[in-house]
């Protein structure tokens, strides 16, 4: 707290006065933030048509460009977001804002995965959101460079996770 006071030009008490403990004052953070990521990934999208594959990868390809817009507008947030993720501390507040991010993403995968042969969608959703954080991480290193071309090939890997090729037809059986 000493150091977010001094960050603030504010005397640590003044903080106290706003937050109980510094625990308080994450989730403030982390709340705030993970609306403005909500607001980048899920304002105006429309649920994809699972039905084609074609319009959800176009609508996965709307929301993997999001991400990579909010990521590059606010890296702080991004990456703060990213080292916040299931702290024990978080509230039942916090919490229930993360769910409300992802259940349309969720909703949308699961509808999907219902017509492809893969691994579950929460499985499928883990490996995307770590390659692309993966992905942020390397670039903010140094130990990348992320042009439209690989982020372009990079979404394009990580929809092959997500919808795999679909399920092929039972064969049917002739009758002799």
């Amino acid at each position: 707290m000493p150091e977010v006071a001094e960050a603030a030009g504010v005397g640590t008490g003044t903080l106290y006065r706003y937050f109980e403990h510094k625990e308080a004052l994450v989730n403030e953070v982390y709340r705030d933030a993970k609306q403005r990521l909500a607001t980048a990934l899920l304002s105006g999208a429309v649920q994809p048509d699972t039905s084609s594959l074609d319009a959800a990868e176009s609508w996965f390809g709307v929301i993997w460009d999001r991400l990579t817009a909010f990521a590059r507008a606010e890296p702080e947030a991004f990456r703060f977001l990213e080292m916040q993720d299931h702290v024990e501390y978080l509230d039942d507040a916090s919490k229930q804002l993360e769910l409300s991010v992802l259940a349309p993403l969720l909703y949308a995968g699961k509808r999907l995965r219902a017509r492809t042969a893969g691994i579950a969608i929460e499985v499928a959703i883990a490996l995307v959101w770590g390659a692309f954080v993966g992905l942020v991480k390397a670039e903010r290193l140094g130990y990348l460079r992320l042009d439209d071309a690989r982020l372009a090939a990079a979404r394009s890997a990580c929809w092959r996770i997500l919808a795999p090729e679909p399920r092929p037809e039972a064969p049917t059986r002739r009758k002799r």
